[in-house]
């Protein structure tokens, strides 16, 4: 077995580990790049990108079908070849996943390790019986594996996770979909525009990320003419039946329900990739799942010259702050003892639903009561939306009463997804709503109703 000696080892060849090898070298340290899983980033190969190209052959069928209100009519039968569609999402993912693989084979050789890396000690690591790496500092960058829970386990392929979606050769023509989070909307809806009978049973009342009670129910009434839309539901027994699921859940209303479905997509949540590392092995101080003990900021666990980013800490979950996290992790192993903390950019938060649902900053659930003011604007009348007949939604704005300081935002609405980075950056300039209002606003355009529900907030507020 050989040994090597690094300033910092990363284990991980995601997007937070390929930004934290990049940030170390930078910063002129040595450093080592352990993988063990296939190359690619969760996001390429089974989370953002695939996701969004099954949505984007959803949207191509939904636009088809709803030319007439237009005065455009298609004539004939509008078909949808599940095995072309899967055949474009596995094809284009593969590119992504090819270019990502790119960027790690141009990693010099000696600084990429492939196996599965365990703590022998504080500062050792051993890569699949066959390398010793001894590093100054460690990165943890292992991402996060879907949930499957033991009343699943059973059901053998029947039962799936997100990941295997993207596997498929034909669409299934029935599926229910455990998981009102964004994942199970997001996969929910765009099966249902491609044909299939699709149920999302989801519990605790959930709408994807939102918080605000108004915009979670119009987002619930809103999706749950594109499927049926349980959000107050549980899953009460799973059973294999040939080549088929019966489930039996409690729906909304209370009423029991069993029905037949092709396979049950369990969106229940996601865990950190920890269980290889022999944590245990380490004078780490893990928490009760397991996780390294972090400071949020640093990223540091503890004392020691451990970090740890991206999914596998479990905090925000998405490419961008995996990304900032990585690069972060990466400067801090290279420099330590001398760690800064992480400056994060302002919170943003997209569901790929149509329409779209977002948020920024602040969570409505979050905020104090009487500390700010909710200004509000309907899309059902909106110029713009109408126009384009995607005239369904509801955003909420909040602004701090004292300081007139735009705090966030949740919606559901068109172009969703381009006003969030408005909002975002509003926020991140630390903005007031009088100040946002100064911003041009061009017409006519979605965006303009975006301007309405300033002008309602900045009527609720205090007369300077």
């Amino acid at each position: 077995m050989k040994t090597v000696h690094t300033d910092v080892a990363v284990i991980g060849a995601g997007s937070a580990g390929l930004s934290a090898y990049r940030a170390a070298k930078a910063a002129g340290a040595s450093a080592v790049l352990i993988e063990g899983g296939p190359h690619g980033t969760t996001c390429a190969r089974v989370g953002c990108m695939p996701s969004k190209l099954l949505i984007a052959a959803a949207e191509a069928a939904h636009a088809a079908a709803h030319t007439a209100p237009f005065g455009v009519h298609i004539d004939g039968v509008i078909r949808i070849d599940g095995r072309e569609v899967m055949q474009r999402v596995k094809r284009e993912r593969d590119r992504f996943v090819g270019f990502v693989v790119d960027s790690v084979e141009a990693i010099a050789a000696e600084d990429r390790l492939t196996g599965y890396a365990r703590f022998v000690d504080d500062g050792l690591l051993e890569v699949d019986g066959h390398t010793r790496v001894r590093a100054r500092s460690v990165v943890l960058a292992t991402g996060s594996s879907p949930v499957l829970p033991p009343l699943y386990w059973a059901l053998g392929d029947r039962a799936i996770v997100n990941d295997d979606v993207f596997q498929w050769s034909d669409l299934p023509r029935r599926v229910a979909v455990v998981g009102a989070g964004v994942i199970g909307i997001e996969l929910g809806q765009a099966l249902a525009r491609l044909g299939v009978e699709v149920t999302v049973i989801g519990a605790r009342g959930r709408v994807g990320p939102l918080t605000d009670p108004a915009i979670k129910a119009y987002a619930k009434d809103t999706l749950g003419t594109s499927f049926r839309l349980e959000t107050h539901a549980t899953v009460e027994a799973a059973a294999r039946e040939g080549d088929a699921v019966r489930i039996r859940f409690r729906s909304d209303a209370g009423e029991q329900i069993e029905d037949t479905y092709d396979y049950v997509l369990v969106t229940a949540g996601r865990k950190p990739n920890l269980e290889r590392l022999g944590l245990n092995n380490t004078s780490l101080v893990l928490d009760g799942y397991g996780v390294p003990v972090y400071d949020p900021l640093t990223l540091q666990a503890g004392t020691h010259p451990v970090f740890i980013a991206g999914d596998a800490n479990g905090v925000l979950p998405l490419l961008h702050e995996a990304a900032d996290e990585g690069r972060s992790a990466g400067a801090n192993a290279a420099r330590f003892p001398d760690v800064v903390p992480l400056i994060r950019r302002a919170p943003i938060a997209v569901l790929f639903s149509d329409p779209g649902i977002a948020m920024v900053g602040a969570r409505h659930a979050d905020l104090a009561p009487d500390t700010f003011v909710t200004g509000e604007v309907s899309f059902e009348d909106q110029g713009r939306s109408r126009v384009m007949l995607r005239n369904r939604g509801l955003m909420h704005v909040y602004v701090e009463r004292n300081s007139r300081r735009f705090l966030g935002a949740e919606w559901i609405g068109p172009d969703a997804e381009h006003i969030a980075h408005l909002l975002a950056w509003a926020l991140q300039m630390k903005l007031t709503v009088d100040a946002m209002l100064e911003m041009p606003f061009y017409h006519p355009v979605v965006e303009e109703g975006v301007r309405t529900a300033l002008r309602h907030a900045a009527t609720l507020l205090p007369l300077e």
